[in-house]
């Protein structure tokens, strides 16, 4: 199949909007190169997103994906803060923490706000992958050893059989939303708080935005670990 066939339909961009967020997050810090046969589709399953790892030449696939579930699962935050910050649940107990009033925010261009927050919302919807399905750490564990990438050696066989064994591990709503809790508790809290505190914001003010990404995270690490 010749490069980039296919890229008519609109669901093809969004492989590669999550191409690009891999590419930023994963493969630039450690100078992975991909190649352009990264965006190719699986001709037998193109319903399906592929993971690369490293090849310098060809992009070996080794872990299979559910692509769409990123930006279904970056919907969560959208809606979750629509309910949270609800006047009538803590949206106005979130005003005055922030020394906010309706005067100031009505000069926000909105559309842009909810554009970007929707490009993070992808971001973090990506990252959680990483986080609530382990299967992905032995990958990362193997994928320099001898022959892994071009699917031959010891590394490569013991990496398929443990996915035949025990690739649906830990792939459940309950077990992914533990981690998104967690990753709210030990990750947002300390940026949050850390921000607030230099900013003199009350711990009325960490705590509400704490709470929030509690229940968001915990509800996008269980969308992305049960079905992506």
């Amino acid at each position: 199949m010749a490069p980039f066939q296919g890229f008519a339909q609109p669901k093809d961009f969004e492989k590669i909007l999550i191409h690009c967020l891999y590419t930023i997050v994963y493969c630039l810090p450690q100078k992975i190169v991909l190649s352009p046969s990264s965006f190719l589709l699986n001709p037998k399953k193109n319903s399906w997103f592929y993971f690369p790892i490293y090849n310098p030449l060809t992009l070996t696939i080794m872990i299979e994906l559910h692509y769409w579930i990123v930006p279904v699962a970056a919907l969560i935050p959208m809606f979750t803060g629509f309910i949270w910050y609800n006047p009538k649940v803590m949206g106005t107990a979130w005003m005055h923490a922030a020394d906010l009033t309706e005067e100031k925010l009505k000069n926000a261009n909105m559309l842009l706000i909810m554009g970007m927050c929707y490009v993070f919302a992808n971001m973090l919807a990506f990252v959680l992958m990483t986080l609530t399905i382990h299967q992905m750490g032995v990958q990362s564990v193997l994928m320099n050893e001898p022959g892994f990438n071009e699917q031959s050696g010891e590394a490569f066989i013991y990496f398929q059989d443990f996915l035949a064994k025990y690739g649906a591990n830990f792939r459940t709503f309950k077990h992914g939303a533990l981690h998104g809790f967690i990753a709210a508790l030990f990750i947002a809290l300390p940026l949050i708080g850390t921000n607030a505190l230099f900013e003199r914001k009350s711990w009325k003010y960490i705590w509400i935005h704490t709470a929030y990404w509690a229940i968001t995270l915990l509800l996008m690490g269980g969308v992305v670990c049960q079905f992506a």
